[in-house]
């Protein structure tokens, strides 16, 4: 049985693995916290690797404060930069497989199309960079590698869009929400049950991927999806960017190309609008906080 290590095991993501591994008996997952397991430093790293001998080790550890990060400039580097290096070098030393999230974010999103694996990268917020800095710090110090890029995720579990937008259509009767950045929505179970049919399958196929929801969304379209399925009678309102000004810059079109993962792990993916009705249903039936 493979040993399948989760760093940053109280993520939503981790979570998210945490409630598929039922159906991949053939791993053992092993879920650690980041107070459990420290990825920025080295030696902590170092004892669990000894502990654990992991097969592969999933990385959902990340700072993930899109805004805070522009003044938090050491914070986001220390997690999403060195803490990756880290690992990397510790897998390369142990001969185990890491399979680390990074995001929509590394990209530009001023080309209107679906951004592929080999476009450009270039990031407009401090986040996005450290992020990009975390990828290559990956791919400089070992070759077994999965870098999924992801966007817009969303789950039961932890802070995000979706349960923002619950809590906010249950409190208001009017909201406004940005209706020109365009990307995908990922429920954080779909993108669980890719990453451990990629270890399970044991592929040597190593390199970057982009894996979201299928489908093309505005957090505006986004937003008012949530509603209708919720059935909350919210007045919605359309803003621009200008109008919603943040610390950080976000990508304008940031949806990605997945023929790639597709292909190659021959993966069927659900529309975005199918996997929000299965997550907001589970939040309905277990009344998830």
């Amino acid at each position: 049985m493979k040993t399948v290590l989760v760093l940053g095991g109280n993520s939503q993501l981790a979570q998210c693995l945490k409630r598929s591994e039922e159906r991949f008996p053939k791993l053992n997952m092993v879920f650690l916290s980041s107070t459990e397991a420290d990825i920025s430093n080295s030696q902590v790293i170092e004892s669990v690797f000894k502990k654990y001998t992991p097969h592969a080790i999933i990385n959902c550890a990340a700072y993930t404060a899109v805004d805070q990060a522009e003044t938090e400039l050491e914070k986001a580097k220390t997690i999403n930069t060195i803490a990756p290096g880290i690992l990397a070098k510790v897998c390369k030393k142990y001969n185990s497989v890491l399979i680390h999230i990074s995001t929509d974010f590394v990209f530009e999103g001023t080309k209107p199309f679906p951004l592929k694996e080999s476009d450009d990268t270039v990031p407009l917020s401090a986040y996005g960079q450290s992020k990009l800095d975390g990828e290559e710090e990956i791919s400089e110090n070992m070759e077994r590698f999965f870098i999924l890029r992801t966007s817009w995720l969303y789950s039961e579990y932890g802070n995000n869009f979706a349960k923002t937008m619950l809590r906010l259509g249950s409190e208001r009767e009017s909201l406004g929400v940005v209706i020109d950045q365009i990307g995908t929505p990922t429920y954080a179970m779909d993108l669980a049950e890719a990453i451990l049919k990629i270890v399970e399958l044991n592929s040597p196929s190593y390199g970057v991927y982009h894996y979201s929801n299928e489908g093309v969304a505005s957090w505006f379209d986004f937003a008012h999806a949530i509603f209708k399925i919720a059935n909350f009678k919210v007045q919605l309102s359309p803003l621009s960017t200008a109008q919603f000004p943040t610390k950080a810059t976000r990508p304008a079109f940031s949806v990605m190309d997945k023929s790639k993962i597709k292909e190659e792990f021959k993966l069927e993916i659900p529309h975005w609008q199918d996997s929000l009705e299965r997550c907001l249903d589970v939040i309905k039936q277990n009344s998830f906080k």
